[in-house]
């Protein structure tokens, strides 16, 4: 178990977008979020974001996988090489492949390559557990969301976006105890966000993203082929739910007729139209959005989401918070409740039965004795 008080925790998150690593240090007891430190980004190479795309949707020990770990862990380690002051390393590895109820969850990379590199004691594997408990293993950012509101000084519901490859959305009351508390947290991914489109403008233009929502603001929405993506059973389910990154692969067979900029602005609204689906199971409602994640950056997608919901959707830097790190932040939070013996999520959450805390240890004091 961990010391106890508060300590420097380092954590990191590599996403479904496949851009690249991020890398953050918060100051935490594993309950509050003390103090926000240095935080930094290191992209993938195209060579490396090859080498991840051959290996999505695979599972240990089939082929490409082993190409994509060493990727994963030579970044990981590279960038969390440039920290100092850290007591402790949340490492969320590369997600792969995701079929919770099945043959479960799988990220890229393994912690004890970084413990011997770092010297430091690396947290990891946080969704496998919950997943053999029963529970849907993402999303996980849910319980420092909750913390992230305490901070800012929320007195009422709020609703955090992630606009990431997949979207998920958190409904928080923070005059709960804590986030384990029943009442106190609901949370869910949307469905897909950016990574359509992302693979849109990859396989027509070889780029990685649209940027500023550029392409789709140029085009005219196909308003059935939304109305049809909305009638995906994924949609109809109470939550929580979550999706691996290409369950709505057809989406982008959908729109392979249609000119550029209409199939990129359909796929954009799609995005924003499972976001406002999402809302309707909020315990209550709340009055904006805080929204994290790189889909922030898209004007189109956000005016989007605002028009389907009718309420303000702005980026988390408005209260201060930082939309870049935040689920690095996240990680970093939850080594430190995993190190720490606390739950990392719960039935509202994940859908698991009861609060559980994920998550393995590799010390390298351990890992030294090893043959």
């Amino acid at each position: 178990m961990l010391k106890g008080g508060a300590v420097w925790a380092l954590g990191t998150m590599s996403g479904t977008s496949l851009d690249g690593v991020d890398a953050a240090m918060i100051l935490t007891d594993g309950e509050r979020i003390l103090e926000f430190g240095e935080s930094a980004y290191r992209p993938y190479s195209d060579a490396e974001r090859a080498t991840l795309r051959a290996a999505l949707g695979r599972w240990p020990e089939e082929e490409a996988v082993a190409q994509a770990t060493e990727a994963v862990e030579a970044a990981h380690a590279e960038l969390l090489a440039r920290f100092r002051g850290a007591e402790l390393v949340g490492f969320h590895g590369q997600t792969l492949a995701h079929e919770p109820g099945g043959r479960g969850t799988h990220q890229a990379g393994s912690g004890d390559r970084l413990a011997r590199a770092l010297r430091l004691p690396v947290v990891w594997d946080f969704r496998s557990a919950d997943v053999r408990a029963g529970g849907q293993g993402a999303p996980l950012a849910p319980f420092y969301h909750f913390a992230c509101a305490r901070r800012i000084g929320a007195d009422q519901p709020v609703a955090f976006l992630n606009l990431g490859g997949v979207g998920n959305l958190t409904w928080v009351d923070p005059r709960h105890g804590g986030p384990e508390a029943p009442g106190a947290c609901l949370a869910f991914d949307t469905g897909p966000a950016n990574a359509p489109v992302n693979d849109l403008m990859q396989a027509r233009f070889g780029r990685s993203h649209d940027e500023g929502g550029g392409l789709a603001a140029r085009g005219r929405v196909e308003e059935a082929i939304v109305t049809r993506f909305l009638e995906h059973a994924y949609f109809a389910r109470i939550p929580p739910k979550s999706l691996d990154r290409d369950a709505f692969a057809g989406l982008l067979d959908a729109v392979a007729g249609l000119a550029d900029a209409d199939a990129a602005a359909t796929l954009t609204a799609a995005a924003a139209a499972a976001v406002a689906q999402g809302a309707s199971h909020f315990p209550t409602p709340v009055r904006r959005l805080l929204v994290t994640g790189g889909g922030r950056r898209n004007p189109v997608l956000m005016a989007m989401i605002e028009a389907r919901m009718g309420i303000e959707a702005v980026p988390v830097e408005q209260v201060g918070l930082d939309g870049d790190m935040l689920e690095a932040q996240a990680f970093a939070f939850l080594a430190v409740r995993v190190a720490r013996g606390l739950p990392t999520s719960g039935p509202s959450t994940t859908g698991v039965p009861s609060c559980i805390g994920g998550g393995r240890i590799s010390r390298p004091d351990e890992l030294a004795l090893q043959p």
